[in-house]
């Protein structure tokens, strides 16, 4: 490469190639590393091989004497020397802890309860013997217990009732209606009662679930003169005959009122 080399003499190429130069010819091969750590940082830039002064830990460039985590935690420390990572894990002591979660690196097995001659494991929930109103909990070593929380009630006092084996009370259903009541004229009628709400043509009648239903008669009888008698809603045909605003019973007689030479009859047919 227009560059003159000595016998014996060794010098590195591009792409990390080893050339020697030995009777006039030219030998290469690829530069062989030599790591003697177990996590070497990549070769820096325009070197082949990797360094050791520092450590590469989970894609992470650590510099020499560097103390650090990894990154699953479990309190363990890991220290970087000479290209090599060592680790240490905090050794706990066999035994029980208060708590599921202790503020220290030590993991531990809460303590179980013992209560009224059995064991409970921690977190177990129970009720007490013959007792379903009350829930007890263990919690590291000791038990806990409290009445079963119960349903905000809607209904007034006198409506709530607690029936057997029952730990919280319930509304009773309301009584069912007794008849039926208004507020117009503050009557109130019994179930099945027929009225006449004012107008002789519609009847009401109370229902049993305490709501009123009406309904209007429809006059299907008609005649020339029909008598209309107070508080009944259709006129009557067989009563007599409404004359000039008089009424005259059947078969009988009486003048007109346009010609007094003419005498009148009723006749109902």
């Amino acid at each position: 490469r227009g560059i003159s080399r000595e016998p014996g003499s060794r010098w590195t190429e591009p792409g990390c190639q080893s050339c020697t130069c030995q009777g006039g010819q030219v030998l290469c091969d690829t530069v062989s590393c030599s790591v003697p750590c177990s996590h070497p940082l990549p070769a820096p830039a325009g070197g082949c091989c990797p360094t050791c002064t520092g450590c590469l830990h989970e894609g992470v460039a650590r510099a020499e004497g560097d103390v650090f985590s990894p990154s699953d935690g479990n309190c363990t420390v890991c220290v970087c020397l000479a290209g090599n990572v060592s680790c240490l894990s905090p050794e706990c002591p066999p035994g029980s802890c208060p708590s599921p979660s202790p503020a220290d690196c030590c993991s531990c097995t809460p303590e179980k309860c013992h209560f009224r001659g059995r064991t409970y494991a921690h977190g177990a929930r129970f009720s007490l013997d013959g007792d379903d109103c009350t829930t007890c909990v263990c919690q590291g070593g000791e038990v806990e217990c409290s009445f079963t929380p119960c349903p905000v009630l809607d209904c007034p006092q006198h409506q709530r009732q607690l029936g057997p084996g029952q730990c919280c009370s319930t509304c009773r259903d309301p009584p069912a209606p007794a008849g039926c009541f208004l507020d117009d004229n503050g009557v109130e009628f019994p179930v099945g009662q027929i009225w006449s709400p004012g107008d002789p043509c519609e009847l009401c009648i109370c229902q049993a679930d305490g709501s009123v239903s009406c309904q209007r008669t429809d006059c299907v009888e008609t005649c020339p003169y029909p008598i209309r008698i107070p508080g009944q809603c259709c006129p009557d045909c067989s009563a007599g005959c409404t004359y000039m605003g008089r009424i005259f019973s059947n078969n009988e007689t009486f003048p007109s009122a346009l010609d007094p030479c003419l005498s009148c009859i009723c006749l109902v047919r």
